[in-house]
Protein backbone atom coordinates (compact mmCIF):
# COMPACT_ATOMS: atom_id res chain seq x y z
CA UNK A 1 0.00 0.00 0.00
CA UNK A 2 1.24 3.50 -1.40
CA UNK A 3 1.45 6.38 1.14
CA UNK A 4 0.74 9.84 -0.25
CA UNK A 5 0.00 13.01 0.55
CA UNK A 6 -3.08 14.74 0.94
CA UNK A 7 -2.38 17.39 -2.10
CA UNK A 8 -1.39 13.61 -4.21
CA UNK A 9 -4.93 12.04 -3.10
CA UNK A 10 -6.49 15.66 -4.41
CA UNK A 11 -4.85 14.91 -7.56
CA UNK A 12 -6.17 11.44 -7.96
CA UNK A 13 -10.05 12.23 -7.24
CA UNK A 14 -9.50 14.81 -9.66
CA UNK A 15 -8.34 12.42 -12.14
CA UNK A 16 -10.97 10.03 -11.44
CA UNK A 17 -13.51 11.81 -13.73
CA UNK A 18 -16.41 11.34 -12.10
CA UNK A 19 -15.78 7.74 -11.39
CA UNK A 20 -16.35 5.77 -7.67
CA UNK A 21 -13.89 5.83 -5.11
CA UNK A 22 -13.61 5.19 -1.52
CA UNK A 23 -12.03 6.81 1.44
CA UNK A 24 -11.77 6.46 5.13
CA UNK A 25 -11.78 9.53 7.13
CA UNK A 26 -12.20 10.96 10.97
CA UNK A 27 -15.99 12.17 11.61
CA UNK A 28 -16.11 15.32 13.42
CA UNK A 29 -17.55 13.40 16.03
CA UNK A 30 -13.90 11.37 16.23
CA UNK A 31 -15.98 8.04 14.67
CA UNK A 32 -14.24 6.78 11.44
CA UNK A 33 -16.32 6.47 8.49
CA UNK A 34 -16.26 5.27 5.00
CA UNK A 35 -17.60 6.63 2.32
CA UNK A 36 -18.18 5.73 -1.33
CA UNK A 37 -18.39 8.67 -3.27
CA UNK A 38 -17.77 10.26 -6.94
CA UNK A 39 -17.24 13.65 -8.46
CA UNK A 40 -18.87 15.05 -11.78
CA UNK A 41 -22.71 15.30 -9.75
CA UNK A 42 -23.50 19.34 -9.82
CA UNK A 43 -25.26 20.68 -6.58
CA UNK A 44 -28.35 22.51 -7.27
CA UNK A 45 -28.70 25.02 -4.37
CA UNK A 46 -32.78 24.85 -3.01
CA UNK A 47 -32.87 27.87 -1.95
CA UNK A 48 -30.99 29.72 -4.49
CA UNK A 49 -27.94 30.69 -2.65
CA UNK A 50 -23.91 30.25 -3.14
CA UNK A 51 -22.55 28.51 0.25
CA UNK A 52 -21.15 30.79 2.97
CA UNK A 53 -17.67 29.76 2.52
CA UNK A 54 -15.41 28.20 -0.52
CA UNK A 55 -14.71 24.70 0.38
CA UNK A 56 -11.09 25.14 -0.55
CA UNK A 57 -10.01 27.60 1.96
CA UNK A 58 -10.85 24.87 4.17
CA UNK A 59 -9.40 21.93 2.75
CA UNK A 60 -12.73 20.54 1.87
CA UNK A 61 -13.65 18.81 -1.43
CA UNK A 62 -17.80 18.17 -2.14
CA UNK A 63 -18.13 14.67 -3.59
CA UNK A 64 -21.50 12.92 -3.91
CA UNK A 65 -21.72 10.03 -1.46
CA UNK A 66 -23.53 6.95 -3.45
CA UNK A 67 -25.06 5.03 -0.33
CA UNK A 68 -26.69 8.43 0.72
CA UNK A 69 -27.42 9.57 -2.69
CA UNK A 70 -26.78 13.15 -1.20
CA UNK A 71 -23.61 15.26 -1.42
CA UNK A 72 -20.81 15.32 1.36
CA UNK A 73 -17.75 17.23 2.11
CA UNK A 74 -14.64 15.51 2.44
CA UNK A 75 -12.41 16.73 4.75
CA UNK A 76 -8.90 15.99 3.78
CA UNK A 77 -7.52 17.18 7.37
CA UNK A 78 -8.70 14.02 8.68
CA UNK A 79 -8.74 11.79 5.50
CA UNK A 80 -6.92 8.25 6.37
CA UNK A 81 -7.04 6.06 3.24
CA UNK A 82 -8.61 6.52 -0.58
CA UNK A 83 -9.15 3.77 -2.96
CA UNK A 84 -9.44 4.23 -6.16
CA UNK A 85 -9.43 1.17 -9.35
CA UNK A 86 -8.62 -1.18 -6.76
CA UNK A 87 -5.35 0.69 -5.89
CA UNK A 88 -5.02 1.64 -1.99
CA UNK A 89 -3.26 4.39 -0.62
CA UNK A 90 -2.68 5.68 3.13
CA UNK A 91 -2.26 8.95 3.61
CA UNK A 92 0.46 10.86 5.25
CA UNK A 93 -0.82 12.52 8.17
CA UNK A 94 -0.52 16.27 8.52
CA UNK A 95 -2.62 17.02 11.82
CA UNK A 96 -1.65 15.59 14.80
CA UNK A 97 -4.20 12.98 16.44
CA UNK A 98 -3.89 11.73 20.25
CA UNK A 99 -5.90 9.71 22.10
CA UNK A 100 -8.14 10.91 25.31
CA UNK A 101 -8.90 9.62 28.76
CA UNK A 102 -11.71 7.82 26.73
CA UNK A 103 -9.62 6.02 23.91
CA UNK A 104 -11.47 8.81 21.32
CA UNK A 105 -9.50 10.41 18.69
CA UNK A 106 -8.70 13.58 18.83
CA UNK A 107 -6.84 16.28 16.77
CA UNK A 108 -4.27 18.85 18.29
Amino acid sequence: MNTISTDQAKELIRETNGKIFSSTFIKKDNTIRTLTARLGKRYKSKTGKAAPYKAKEYNLLPVYDMSKKAFRMLNFNTLLTLTINKNKYNIEQVSHFCTDEEGNNIII
